[in-house]
């Protein structure tokens, strides 16, 4: 076992999830009369928190827009937006893999809301499938690494015991700076190249890749 306890980020690494979100920000930036947002914009603040990531999108943004941006968002993402939602293929049988081995832990460290992320374990009936979770409004957002501290404690898992494995910057420089290793995974919203300089242990470009070496 290389790891007694795995820690992933979920959208852009266990769920593709990206398009539904990049939806859900321009409509409500267009609902709030701030304008259309681009893509390429919206996918750079996934793995965010919200606050976070309403602050890096529109700089010096008022707090009553601010607010209005994130009930918007809230409601396409909640009720508005059909774009689907589905694991990546091969992240079910994966994760199913690391659950039948003894002793072996699972968690997600997400820049979601604990409404929604328990939101989405419900929907995709996967809530089971890990031992512990964080979310950004319950705790600090990435990149400071106050959410894997608290997994760690809440798990009895030591730092050299724990891997992160996440789609962006945030994820990878979470982990670096409380000295966790960390595996990048390419099929999400930032680029090899820049997910490289938080120097990952491996760098995944395939689901099969990334469950396979978890599991060597």
């Amino acid at each position: 076992m290389r790891y007694r306890l795995a820690i992933f980020d979920w959208d852009g690494t266990l769920m593709d999830s990206i398009a539904r979100i990049v939806s859900c920000m321009q409509a409500a930036s267009r609902d709030a009369g701030l304008g259309e947002l681009e893509a390429g914009a919206v996918r750079n603040i996934i793995g965010l928190g919200l606050p976070e990531a309403i602050a890096t999108l529109c700089p010096g943004i008022d707090a009553e827009r601010a607010e209005r941006l994130r009930a918007r968002y809230a409601y396409h993402f909640v009720e508005g937006d059909v774009t689907p939602m589905r694991f990546y293929p091969g992240v079910e049988a994966g994760l199913a893999r690391l659950r039948g081995r003894e002793g072996q832990q699972l968690a997600v460290a997400t820049g979601k809301s604990r409404r929604g992320l328990d939101r989405i374990f419900r929907e995709s009936g996967s809530g089971g499938w890990f031992h512990g979770s964080r979310t950004a409004d319950e705790t600090l957002s990435k990149p400071h690494p106050r959410m894997l501290e608290e997994l760690l404690v809440e798990l009895g898992v030591d730092v050299d015991e724990a891997v992160m494995i996440g789609d962006t910057e945030y994820d990878l420089e979470m982990a670096r700076a409380l000295g966790m290793d960390r595996i990048a995974v390419t099929w999400g919203v930032h680029a090899p190249d820049r997910l490289a300089v938080s120097r990952p242990v491996l760098t995944a470009e395939t689901v099969p890749e990334l469950f396979d070496w978890l599991h060597g």
